[in-house]
């Protein structure tokens, strides 16, 4: 940071309680480490920790004042794709606005953008309810809602994003506003599966499902298996009806006390997932995949609560890498590929190879949904990394890359909330859906406060106002 940037930033110290840091201060190194470990090197200007809208309004103001821009962030999962961008930023920290507020009867709930997914699932859990939550516990609820949200539901109730009832956020001139259907239907829309930046989101109100237990759990068999598994799996999905929703992983499972001891320190070809139903009827869908003999079954009926650590991933600061895209079809060629990829004879260093399993509620378009109203594939093909040493990232950043290029002829759109490396946001969306929410976001942020992790760019002849973030 030059002197100039430290003068600028010295502006927000005192700010929201005295919670800000600034290069140099005692607590300035723990403030802007975030969950992903791969981001330690980053040097934001500031980092604040407000705790109300009113305080998220004043930081705001201060960073625009100041000639700074303003990257929100919870839990800082999705942190890699702001690598080396914050020297000129404050670096917001949502942690603090930890509200979380349910309404059984209504099957609702209300909660701030610190809340973590765990903490929601087990509250939720008492009252026989679940959400659509994702397949880690200490994700955050707001940024994985507003990305899109592929929950174990998911095939039957759809994306979290569409069922957002309500956002509160504060705008880049530091108004607070209420999104919903009926008032500031665009945000509301654009916070739907945009991800995109049009202001700090501090809370949101969504539905809960009355789900109390749920058949879950694993299927797994050496990964030298995968040949066998992998399209046996597949054309089990082809016909799995929608109450059932599950991924496909060849895993390399850490030998850490925290894993299961069945698995722990393995090479695995894994199946996992949740069947809706009762036991009778889950018994009979999982039949197919049982028929290929696995070496290990976990599949039981479980607390919902549960589900939010099924998919056994990491939790804590952990060094991690993402990369995904989404598929139209795996046919035999795919297959093949796929091991040849990341199989037994790659000599990968991935800690695992998914294919998550989408189709049913996720291929129709919601006609009352946000930016993303369904799924633009079969599959969503996803490389992750979890190497400690630095030494071995650029690895696994290679090893992804040729995991996803087995599957290339086959792949639609990206799917931003898993996808690392930064991207030209036009593969994500399609061009009308991009062209609405890059203009709304020039209403909101017409000076682009807001640092986006991906490039937005601007579908208008005239340059883009500010890359700033979603």
């Amino acid at each position: 940071m030059t002197v100039q940037q430290g003068l600028r930033a010295a502006s927000l110290r005192g700010l929201c309680g005295g919670a800000v840091h600034l290069p140099g201060d005692p607590a300035y190194d723990m403030a802007r480490t975030p969950w992903n470990l791969r981001m330690s090197d980053n040097y934001p200007a500031a980092v604040a920790y407000p705790a109300f809208p009113e305080e998220v309004a004043e930081v705001v103001r201060a960073a625009a004042a100041a000639g700074l821009s303003v990257a929100a962030q919870g839990t800082g999962h999705g942190a890699p794709a702001l690598e080396g961008r914050l020297g000129e930023a404050v670096l917001l920290r949502t942690s603090a606005m930890d509200e979380v507020r349910l309404d059984p009867e209504r099957r609702t709930a209300r909660v701030g953008a610190g809340v973590l997914w765990g903490d929601l699932s087990e509250a939720a859990g008492a009252h026989g309810l679940a959400a659509l939550h994702p397949s880690s516990p200490d994700v955050g609820v707001v940024g994985y809602s507003i990305g899109g949200g592929i929950g174990w539901y998911a095939r039957l109730l759809g994306l979290q994003c569409n069922v957002i009832t309500a956002a509160e956020l504060v705008l880049a001139d530091g108004t607070f506003v209420r999104a919903t259907a009926d008032t500031e239907s665009d945000l509301f829309w654009a916070l739907r599966g945009g991800g995109t930046p049009v202001g700090v989101v501090c809370a949101l109100e969504f539905d809960l499902f009355p789900i109390d237990s749920v058949v879950a759990g694993f299927l797994a068999w050496d990964w030298t298996c995968a040949e066998e598994v992998l399209p046996g799996w597949i054309a089990w999905c082809e016909d799995a009806p929608e109450e059932v929703t599950s991924s496909f992983r060849l895993l390399d499972v850490p030998d850490s006390e925290s894993m299961p001891t069945q698995i722990r320190g393995r090479r695995l070809a894994m199946v996992d997932g949740a069947a809706l139903g009762d036991d009778a009827r889950a018994g009979d869908v999982l039949a197919p995949l049982r028929a290929l003999s696995p070496e290990i079954d976990t599949m039981a009926r479980v607390p919902a609560a549960s589900l939010v650590r099924l998919h056994l991933d990491p939790e804590g600061p952990t060094p991690a890498y993402a990369s995904s895209t989404l598929v139209s079809a795996l046919p035999d060629a795919a297959v093949g590929a796929i091991v040849e990829a990341a199989g037994p004879h790659s000599g990968t260093r991935l800690a695992m190879a998914e294919l998550r399993q989408l189709g049913g509620a996720l291929s129709r378009p919601d006609p009352d949904g946000g930016v993303l109203s369904f799924m633009d594939g079969a599959f969503l093909a996803l490389g992750v990394g979890l190497e400690p040493d630095p030494a071995g990232w650029e690895q696994q950043r290679e090893d992804a890359a040729r995991f996803l290029a087995a599957v290339e002829p086959w792949a639609t759109r990206e799917y931003l909330p898993m996808l690392d490396d930064r991207t030209d946001t036009r593969k994500a969306f399609p061009p009308d859906v991009h062209a609405r929410l890059s203009g709304i976001r020039r209403t909101v942020d017409p000076q682009g406060l807001f640092m986006a992790p991906h490039l937005s760019p601007d579908p208008d002849p005239d340059p883009d106002p500010g890359t700033a973030p979603s």
